[in-house]
């Protein structure tokens, strides 16, 4: 059965890569279905309602590990790994969180359990983090142009970007995590407390550490 949730997951990916939307037909009716709809026909037998969520959600999961990874591959199997431990988990799945926060600390933790394996194999890794569109109380980030740069803008941005990456490999893990929370996925600061388990004013401080560090190694 894992290993049937492992090829759909795949699918999803490949499929959502290419720019498909709806790797199988959906019928519009499981399409809207919500989240506790879909669990609980899943919970009666209808394990094919999987489908659902993981193509609901599949792009949320890579993009998490990929904040923590730096890796289109490692982040691409960390975001496998994640559906085929919630088809395994979900029959358990009790509510008492939201479905995507608990997909949420899934995904950060496979992601720091391959982060951790990685960096033990000496594998070198890189991190993308852009400032979010939503203001912060911390002030400016870093932030990286959408737009397409010229070759010499490309140049400099290379370097700089270089640079952010190898500073936020630096970091203590708990601010890098925080900060990829926030940065990538957008996430309030509410949000990230419930993901990481931790207090709001934790979540606040580990984010302005993190950039305020981030700040002074990149200005040294």
């Amino acid at each position: 059965m894992a290993e049937k949730c492992r090829r759909m997951v795949f699918l999803c990916m490949v499929h959502e890569r290419a720019g498909t939307i709806n790797p199988v037909p959906m019928s519009n009716h499981n399409d809207k279905l919500t989240d506790a709809e879909a669990i609980a026909r899943f919970k009666a037998g209808d394990h094919g309602v999987f489908r659902v969520l993981a193509e609901r959600y599949n792009t949320r999961a890579y993009q998490i590990a990929y904040g923590v990874l730096g890796n289109k591959e490692d982040a691409e199997e960390v975001a496998q790994d994640v559906f085929v431990r919630i088809y395994k988990a979900l029959p358990k799945f009790r509510g008492d969180a939201e479905f995507t926060t608990w997909m949420y600390r899934i995904a950060m933790n496979l992601a720091r359990n391959k982060y951790r394996w990685n960096k033990s194999r000496g594998a070198k890794k890189n991190i993308s983090i852009e400032k979010t569109q939503e203001s912060d109380e911390s002030g400016p980030g870093i932030q990286v142009s959408a737009s397409e740069p010229s070759p010499d803008e490309q140049a400099v941005l290379s370097e700089f970007e270089k640079d952010v990456m190898q500073e936020i490999e630096n970091l203590p893990p708990l601010y890098r995590e925080a900060l990829v929370l926030r940065n990538v996925e957008e996430m309030s600061y509410e949000r990230i407390a419930r993901v990481l388990g931790c207090k709001l004013g934790t979540i606040k401080s580990r984010i302005a550490r993190a950039r305020e560090e981030l700040r002074k190694r990149l200005e040294a």
